[in-house]
């Protein structure tokens, strides 16, 4: 017997139990009802996933739920936001209720792992596109921008860069002889949360690298006013993304591959000693615009536009 919309949502995606202290209400009603704390501001933010678009048809279900979330969390970490509840819209071709049950572990698992409610969303049939909205908490004034840049700050970066863009270079077709991380690194992104919070006092902007570093670094720029100087030499590589660059002589694609998910953030000189050595600096915001790039004692201007639908 085919499963309809409301039997799909109770059987893989209600939670019986609420798990912040914001939910009042959540799925079973036409909305939820979250309650906001004196002295918090409400961070919201969307993103859609399209098959053939963001994800291949085989892709690991599990792995997909992951990430779907995981996406939306990233950007709740790239403005200091603890996260509180989110909401699942679906479009499915067809009710498949082993893909659903997987799709929905990996999903439901994360959320667990940061106590967050799924307090609604939608089901309809179509084309498989799936979008979360997540919401979080920020003390009132203390968000992370992106048009906060100072000159002179330091411009740091959270763990390595690359390993995303490998592992999807492996998928379509390069062998490395160690896939097994960045290939994990591009289905099962780690959101930055616990970071994102504690750069709140001290970071003047931040970002998540989605696009890639240049391009997502350049929105810093462009929205601050400011310039910067990028060092090569001082960006944390993998050894797997390392050998990449030696066999193939593409070194930029540290700099353009997205789907890494770490934060880049300016820190003003005097904050510095406050970082642990989970982040590195990679260069310094200057008053010339454009980002320039230093690499092997050269320095030129590097400029790249990250993935950009309809173009």
């Amino acid at each position: 017997m085919a499963i309809g919309e409301f039997d799909l949502i109770k059987r893989y995606f209600e939670v019986p139990a609420i798990r912040h202290a914001c939910t009042q209400l959540g799925i079973g009603d036409d909305c939820a009802l979250l309650n906001i704390p004196n002295g918090y501001q409400l961070a919201v933010t969307t993103d859609t996933m399209v098959e053939h678009v963001h994800f291949f048809a085989d892709v690991d279900p599990q792995q997909l739920g992951h990430k779907l979330l995981a996406v939306n969390l990233s950007d709740l970490a790239a403005m200091g936001a603890e996260p509180i509840a989110v909401t699942l819209a679906m479009s499915l071709p067809r009710v498949d209720e082993q893909w659903l049950a997987s799709f929905s572990t990996g999903f439901k698992n994360l959320a667990r792992q940061y106590h967050l409610d799924l307090i609604g969303g939608d089901t309809t049939a179509g084309p498989l596109t799936l979008t979360v909205q997540a919401l979080g908490l920020i003390p009132s004034g203390q968000a992370l921008l992106r048009s906060t840049a100072k000159i002179g700050d330091l411009i740091y970066l959270s763990g390595n860069i690359g390993n995303a863009g490998l592992g999807l270079k492996i998928q379509q077709g390069y062998v490395c002889a160690n896939p097994e991380q960045p290939l994990y690194s591009l289905h099962t992104p780690q959101p930055r949360i616990a970071l994102g919070q504690a750069l709140r006092n001290i970071a003047s902007s931040c970002i998540d690298i989605s696009d890639g570093l240049a391009a997502d670094l350049g929105h810093i720029l462009q929205k601050s006013a400011v310039g910067a100087i990028l060092e090569w030499d001082k960006l944390r590589l993998s050894a797997e993304v390392r050998q990449y660059i030696y066999d193939t002589g593409d070194w930029q694609m540290p700099l353009t591959a997205g789907d890494d998910y770490e934060l880049c953030f300016t820190v003003p000189r005097q904050l510095k000693s406050q970082l642990d050595n989970t982040c590195v600096c990679i260069g310094e915001i200057q008053t010339q615009p454009g980002l320039r790039l230093l690499r092997d004692g050269h320095q030129t201007l590097f400029q790249v536009k990250g993935y950009e639908h309809f173009t």
